[in-house]
């Protein structure tokens, strides 16, 4: 049974990928793009966004819980600052994941992991969904 298996592996044991996490997320932080291998960046991805959702919160708790995961103390103050105004209106999604071809010498499938809304981006994003309100009038009355 595949019971509690929900991280990829990525040939490494389990502390150097936290290292490899860690290390990625707080130079995605401070350079808001970087280049690496898709699984990579699909696993990056779900961290970095759980670090803006710490840094939307803006608590010290949040704070310190940023501290112990992102390497540097400028790329936290840069996460509670300018990432999180950013994104204080979208809820989730902060990060995109665009393949870039393969790598030369071991044919590996190349991506890029950056940040949405921010000047320089590969591709505009799009606005975040509006949530659709039911009136009173709609839900008291069943749909025939």
């Amino acid at each position: 049974m595949r019971h509690g298996i929900n991280l990829r592996k990525l040939g490494r044991d389990s502390a150097h990928r936290l290292a490899l996490f860690r290390n990625a997320v707080t130079s995605l932080i401070k350079q808001e793009r970087i280049e690496t291998t898709l699984p990579k960046a699909k696993e990056i991805r779900r961290f970095a966004d759980k670090m803006v959702t710490l840094g939307k919160e803006g608590s010290l708790h949040s704070r310190r819980q940023a501290l112990g995961f992102v390497q540097e103390d400028s790329a936290v103050k840069k996460l509670f600052d300018e990432l999180a105004d950013r994104y204080k209106d979208r809820e989730g999604g902060y990060t995109r994941v665009l393949r870039s071809g393969r790598r030369k010498p071991d044919n590996a499938t190349m991506a890029y992991l950056e940040f949405v809304d921010r000047p320089g981006e590969l591709r505009p994003a799009k606005a975040p969904a509006a949530k659709a309100e039911k009136t009173t009038e709609e839900v008291k009355q069943p749909s025939q």
